[in-house]
This record gives C-alpha cells, sequence and structure tokens, in this order.
C-alpha cells in the first residue's frame, strides 16, 4: 500500500511530513488514489476523479501553505474548479467544464492542497441525505446501509474513510454540521461572509450558506479557516472580525463557559431516547470540567420561523433556477429535475414579491430573537441530530411522498437550522457512539463571529473526551 501510514496523520500532519522531506506530495497523491479505487465502490463518495491533473500538481511547485502536499476533494456543488465539470447532482443544470477557479478554491490551492476530485451531494443540495438521479447514493463508512448525510455526504464519507483528512463542504441548512455527525468529524458551519463567496455566487444571496470543510481533527478546522478565511476585495459584506489565528485557540483553555444546552424540537416531539441519553452525558461532562451549565431551549416560535424560510428559500431557489433556464435556453423537461427541486422551483415561482419580502422581515426579527438568547449564554448545546444515522431507505430523496420524505426529514434533522438563518457558528463534534457503534454528535452553537470561543472548547472536548481512537467499517 503506497504510505500505509497515511490515514494514520491529519492534514496538518501530513504537510508535517512533507516539509521534513519524510514523504512527497506525489506519495500522498498516490495513497489517496489508492484509497479511492478501495473504497469508492461502496461508498460512491468521489464522483468526478482528477488523478492525472492532482499527478501533475503534486510533481510541481506547490504554495507553501499550511497544507503543502495535502489531498484534497471538492463538493460538487456551485464550486468552479477550472476544467472541471460541475453538476451540482442535476440532470439539469450542468457545465461540462468551468473556465477558472472561483475565489474560494484559489485560496484553498494557496493552503497547498492538491485537489483529487469532486465529492458526491445531493441535487441543488437541497436534503439532508446525499443521495440523486445524476450522482447515486452516498453510503457513510461506519455502516454502508446508512446515510452519509447532505449535502456534503461524500465529502464526509471520503474523510471518515481515510481517502482525504479533511474536504471541501458547505452548508444552507446543516449540510456541513449534519454529515460530519453522520460520519463522526468534525464540522463546523462558520459565521456569514467568514470566507468568500465570489462574485458570481448569485445563488447564496439570502446569506443562509456557508463554505468551510469537514476533518477529522479541530485543528484541521481551525488552520483551513485561517487559510481562506479573510477580507474578499470588491465584497459589499465585511468579514467579521477575529482576534487572531483560530489554529492558536485550539490549544486555548476555553475558561469557565456558560452553556446552556436543550433538546427542544421544532414540532414538539422527543428526540430518540439514545440521543437524549448522549446529551444529557455531555452536559454532564461539560459541568464536571467546570462549566456553568443548565437546560434552557431557545424557545421562540418555530412554526412562524419555518415558514418564513420557506417563503425565502423557495423563491431563492426559483430565482436561481430562473438563471439556469436563461444559460441553456430552456426549461427543465419532465423528469431532468428531481421531486424536491420541481417543488421548490414551481412553489418559488408562485411566491409573490410582496410574500417572499414579509418572509425575510420576519426571518430578521425572529434572528434578532434567537440573537437575544445568547446575551448571556457563551454557547448552546443540541444534539446535532434526531435520531441516529438512518438506514438509505428511510429518507428516500426519489420518493413521490415528499409529504412522507418532509416527516422523515424532520425527525431526523431537527436542530441545525436556525443557525444558518442568523448567521452564527455552529460546530458538530462526534463525543458519543450508539450501542451499535454509530457516530453520536453534539451541536455547540456560538455568538454570532464567535468561532474563538468554539474551537477553544473544541480543543478541550477533543482532549477529554477523545474520538481519534474510533475507526468505521470502511477505512484507510
Amino acid at each position: 500500500m503506497a504510505f500505509a501510514e497515511y490515514a494514520d496523520h491529519d492534514g496538518l500532519g501530513l504537510a508535517a511530513l512533507v516539509k521534513k522531506g519524510e514523504v512527497t506530495p506525489a506519495e500522498l497523491v498516490e495513497a489517496c488514489i489508492e484509497r479511492i479505487e478501495k473504497h469508492n465502490g461502496v461508498l460512491n463518495a468521489v464522483v468526478h476523479k482528477a488523478y492525472d491533473e492532482a499527478r501533475k500538481t503534486a510533481a510541481g511547485d506547490l504554495p507553501d501553505g499550511a497544507f503543502k502536499g495535502v489531498p484534497f476533494l471538492i463538493k460538487d456543488l456551485g464550486m468552479q474548479v477550472k476544467g472541471w465539470p460541475r453538476s451540482s447532482g442535476s440532470l439539469f443544470a450542468q457545465v461540462p467544464a468551468d473556465t477558472e477557479d472561483n475565489e474560494l478554491t484559489r485560496r484553498y490551492r494557496a493552503s497547498g492542497v492538491v485537489l483529487v476530485g469532486k465529492t458526491n451531494t445531493p441535487e441543488f443540495g437541497i436534503p439532508g441525505v446525499t443521495t440523486s438521479r445524476r450522482l447515486g447514493a452516498c453510503s457513510n463508512p461506519w455502516d454502508p446501509t446508512r446515510i452519509s448525510g447532505g449535502s456534503s455526504g461524500g465529502a464526509a464519507s471520503a474523510t471518515a474513510a481515510g481517502i482525504v483528512p479533511l474536504a471541501h463542504a458547505s452548508d444552507g441548512l446543516g449540510s456541513i454540521r449534519i454529515p460530519a455527525a453522520c460520519c463522526g468529524l468534525v464540522g463546523l458551519k462558520i459565521t456569514r461572509d467568514r470566507n468568500p463567496q465570489g462574485p458570481e455566487d448569485s445563488d447564496r444571496a439570502i446569506g443562509f450558506s456557508v463554505d468551510h470543510v469537514v476533518s477529522r481533527t479541530v485543528r484541521d478546522s481551525a488552520a483551513m479557516l485561517d487559510a481562506t478565511g479573510y477580507a474578499e476585495a470588491d465584497s459589499p459584506y465585511a468579514t467579521p472580525a477575529k482576534a487572531g489565528p483560530y489554529l492558536d485557540e485550539v490549544s486555548r483553555s476555553p475558561g469557565r463557559l456558560r452553556i446552556a444546552w436543550s433538546s427542544e424540537t421544532a414540532n414538539g416531539k422527543p428526540i430518540s431516547p439514545e440521543v437524549q441519553a448522549a446529551l444529557e452525558k455531555t452536559a454532564q461532562a461539560l459541568a464536571a470540567l467546570g462549566h456553568e451549565v443548565f437546560e434552557r431551549g431557545l424557545g421562540i416560535d418555530y412554526r412562524t420561523l419555518y415558514r418564513s424560510q420557506s417563503l425565502v428559500g423557495a423563491a431563492n431557489f426559483a430565482a436561481g433556477m430562473q438563471r439556469w433556464v436563461e444559460k441553456l435556453g430552456r426549461e427543465p423537461a419532465e423528469g431532468e429535475i428531481e421531486g424536491l427541486a420541481r417543488r421548490a422551483y414551481e412553489g418559488g415561482k408562485r411566491i409573490t414579491g410582496q410574500q417572499a419580502m414579509y418572509g425575510w422581515q420576519q426571518l430578521r426579527i425572529m434572528n434578532r430573537q434567537i440573537l437575544q438568547r445568547f446575551e448571556d449564554i457563551d454557547v448552546y448545546l443540541t444534539p446535532v441530530l434526531g435520531t441516529t444515522p438512518p438506514k438509505h431507505e428511510f429518507l428516500d430523496t426519489l420518493t413521490d411522498d415528499l409529504r412522507a420524505f418532509d416527516k422523515a426529514q424532520a425527525q431526523t434533522f431537527p436542530f441545525t437550522p436556525p443557525f444558518n438563518f442568523t448567521g452564527q457558528p455552529s460546530l458538530s463534534l462526534p463525543l458519543c457512539e450508539s450501542e451499535d457503534g454509530l457516530p453520536i454528535a453534539m451541536m455547540f452553537t456560538g455568538r454570532y463571529a464567535d468561532e474563538a470561543t468554539l474551537f477553544r472548547l473544541a480543543g478541550q472536548l477533543e482532549k477529554e473526551l477523545p474520538w481519534a481512537g474510533r475507526k468505521p467499517q470502511v477505512w484507510n
């Protein structure tokens, strides 16, 4: 096996070996390729392979960044990579080859990573499960009969299996945190506008979606955000201020934090007993570490919150589809977009401008209500999922019964969306495991722009409640 110890190291660890001359970037790329070929038949995590380009890049002069020589994968949703196809998981909205990198791709390259391929995503990143007619289903390395989460399921599956130490991911309603939770990884939804969106990123006009990575270690997440999260020229949106490098925060004590925890769900239904027990165990562990921990939910009108979001989200999706129609010169044919996308498109077209803006105004009001809850706490703790990662058939995106799918999603993913609306940083950590060995993740949400506190707390928990020793069925 090419460089057999490859998966024993995180991204910074591999870069350190490159710097010492103990391994070459070319050897790391071969180790990555070997693992893609070994595992992808089971996982379907990597959907575009750029092996020749990666080999050429690794053999050349790489930027002397924090991740010099480390193999890296890009999610096949929105991100432009020069010369690579882009499908967004759709039979309709396909680009044969992008003509240039976008800004975030350039920043990834500047960090020293070597781009090896693209990862699986559901159509337009809509659901919390990675399945589409275009790209097929992506499986979980812990149990391939189960979902890897979505919409960054391919990135999470590949990272958890040891194919790469970290991978690009994005999060619009939970799409970093959900797959990180399903696959036992670190997954941070960063603060809005922390990373660049680029001048052509019209799809993210409402600000819910952000890009970052999934990783196996906290320090890789911090170091990559240091590499990418700085001001973008000509952007009308100010980059949130930070005190210093996030990598430094990981090793600092978080001090005594005020942490509220809750299993409050939007529909009022309880989460699974196993996840509830893991939440309470985590709260107890935090108290034992010296934090002030108490139970308190957001206590907001979730029905109004999600009704408002649906107006804004559907109108925005329909506007994005209009751009694809203009670009391709035609409407999507019957069966060319899936049921979830068709519903959002047709529903969005029926929403008036007045309705969309009323929803946007209501969200602004409710975002302030949520942010007020953080005036006297540092961190808000919930699980990421309401259940353990379910079987593929439980969340069938291709079903004709979309109401049943909605109900299954609400049961499985009840916690992540509010913090996309507020723009707050929100972090998934794989602190617990189920009786049958599946990851159970906890979600830590911080004040607006306060990734620093989350990294300090995550560094403490990674040391006190370590997960590095747990390995999935499909590994290395």
